[in-house]
């Protein structure tokens, strides 16, 4: 028996018609492997749409592919990941569900303040499943401390648990300031932990835990992908062989186009000399057929990063055939702006970056909202401004929602009018 583990295809992240195509392109094959490896069930750990209600051109060639699967007799089990709810309603998830082309296993309830979470099992090979949903901002948290793990560890069988979660002990460097849980919180003696959310492929082996795998993207979700994989990180998905335990898991490249990569530091340079070095340097570079990324950063010496004719450069390397080209410059500087620089690229970098440097500027007499832990507050604020509204929910008591996380965040006593 073999089921395969599929995550983060974030269908419908690109409107550019060539990014697009090679994102469907990307899911085609996944698909196209595992009916030719004749699996007996798919699993998707979160966020299938890059939105609850992505582009419906998307829509169409995903749903497409997924009824292949259906008449092949392979059912598809999903949870959603952060991008895939609408917090206003129904999701794409939930209509598909209710198609039966996928089915979602997430089902639970709370029961004296614990969360009890039911198992779905596969009529064919006798799987058991379960798992936790992600939510945005990492708001799936609170169910793990809440869950009643003892009840799913007595749970006898082949047991999968399904998820959409960082986790503390293997993120990746630069996803130092991403909310993830520890290991601890996932119930133990399951054969199979299926993640999903990191988007590079992983495994890991723990006392009393299965094989814990992320398989990563399958194409490329943000400006960070495309440089991984153009630096040679591997995209696609997981075949896992088992009967009573886990035998084998196979990782299957999927690989839709050729990428070149081109990194040139504009340091001690004025714009004259980068701009000529750089299109030298790019006129040597074989792009034909393929996808060009070329990354510009550093401090000019002289002169405006305006002065850069990065549309000029583009054309040039559209001219000698590349596919689709994308030029990073995130971290580009000229000298007189170097002072307004932020250093890092995520997202979660230049947060913290921002808070370090400003948290000293502000009188603050409360001496727990200064140095580290004041940024740990202020992280921790971000979070909490950062919800999303619950379904039905008003604005009013959404506003009062928020205001009361943020009370006990700080861990304020006044009562709020």
């Amino acid at each position: 028996m073999k089921f395969a583990h599929i995550a983060d295809t974030h269908i419908g992240a690109h409107r550019e018609p060539v990014l697009a195509q090679l994102e469907a392109e990307a899911f085609g094959i996944a698909i196209d492997r595992c009916i030719q490896e004749k699996v007996d069930f798919i699993i998707i750990s979160g966020d299938l749409f890059q939105s609850g209600i992505p582009d419906l051109a998307a829509v169409d060639d995903a749903v497409k592919k997924m009824h292949a699967v259906r008449e092949a007799g392979i059912p598809i089990y999903v949870i959603y990941g952060s991008h895939d709810y609408n917090p206003n309603g129904k999701s794409i998830i939930d209509i598909l569900d209710s198609t039966g082309l996928i089915k979602k296993v997430v089902k639970g309830e709370i029961v004296d303040g614990k969360l009890e979470l039911e198992f779905f099992t596969d009529s064919k090979t006798g799987a058991k499943l379960v798992g936790i949903s992600a939510r945005k901002a990492g708001l799936e948290s609170r169910y793990y401390e809440i869950l009643d793990r003892e009840a799913l560890e007595k749970e006898q069988g082949f047991k999968i648990f399904v998820f959409h979660s960082g986790l503390d002990e293997f993120k990746p460097k630069h996803l130092a300031q991403m909310e993830s849980i520890p290991v601890s919180c996932l119930p133990r003696d399951f054969q199979y932990y299926a993640g999903g959310h990191i988007h590079e492929k992983s495994e890991h082996a723990l006392p009393h835990y299965g094989p814990i795998v992320f398989p990563g993207t399958l194409f490329a979700g943000s400006p960070r992908d495309f440089e991984a994989s153009a630096k040679g990180t591997q995209r696609g998905f997981y075949i896992v062989q088992f009967n009573k335990k886990i035998e084998k898991t196979e990782f299957v490249p999927v690989k839709v186009c050729e990428c070149v990569y081109h990194e040139y530091d504009v340091s001690n340079k004025n714009s004259v000399q980068a701009q000529y070095e750089l299109q030298k340097s790019l006129k040597e570079l074989d792009v034909k057929g393929r996808f060009a990324l070329v990354k510009v950063f550093g401090e000019l010496a002289g002169g405006k990063t305006s002065d850069l004719k990065f549309a000029e450069l583009k054309k040039m390397l559209s001219e000698k055939g590349a596919i689709h080209i994308d030029i990073n410059r995130f971290g580009l500087v000229s000298k007189e702006y170097a002072n307004m620089k932020v250093a890092g690229e995520g997202i979660g970098e230049i947060e913290d970056r921002l808070f370090k440097e400003n948290i000293g500027t502000v009188k603050l007499s409360n001496a727990d909202l200064k140095g580290d832990n004041g940024i740990k507050l202020a992280h921790e604020l971000l979070k909490v401004v950062r919800q999303e509204a619950k379904t039905g929910e008003t604005k009013k008591d959404y506003n009062i929602r928020v205001a009361e996380y943020a009370v006990k965040t700080l861990k304020l006593t006044e009562t709020m009018e």
